[in-house]
């Protein structure tokens, strides 16, 4: 049938609200979105996400497990996505160069005097002698 969103509610005491809309606020995203990327973590990982104070964090740091995973990406990657970047930003600009002209195109046929000039009518008359250049 499709991918359809569904809504989750629940209630959270005042002070975690609070701490929650501070997280949000630091991470300049709203509040539903705080919820999505925890639900999306918890989905991807089957379950297996803990909350970590940050003082613990530290400590684990230490002891070889780091949190968040860090995964090293090879230079030509981070290259070859910054290129592609700069085709798209490069391709952005020329559609909308694009889409200006044919706007400027449009106003140009609406603003004409639909004037139709008739190839037959630059021919000149019959009778009139007609001159080769050459």
């Amino acid at each position: 049938m499709g991918n359809k969103n569904k809504t989750i509610s629940f209630r959270v005491n005042e002070d975690a609200f609070e701490t929650l809309r501070d997280i949000a606020e630091e991470r300049d995203i709203s509040l539903s979105a705080v919820f999505r990327d925890y639900v999306d973590t918890l989905v991807a990982h089957d379950g297996q996400v803990r909350v970590v104070p940050e003082a613990e964090l530290d400590s684990m740091g230490e002891s070889g497990e780091s949190f968040p995973p860090k995964i090293e990406v090879p230079k030509s990657f981070v290259r070859e996505h910054e290129r592609l970047e700069l085709e798209a930003d490069h391709l952005r600009e020329q559609l909308e160069e694009h889409k200006r002209y044919v706007n400027y195109l449009r106003e140009q046929l609406e603003d004409g005097d639909d004037e139709v000039i008739q190839l037959e009518d630059l021919d000149g008359e019959p009778d009139e002698p007609s001159f080769r250049l050459g």
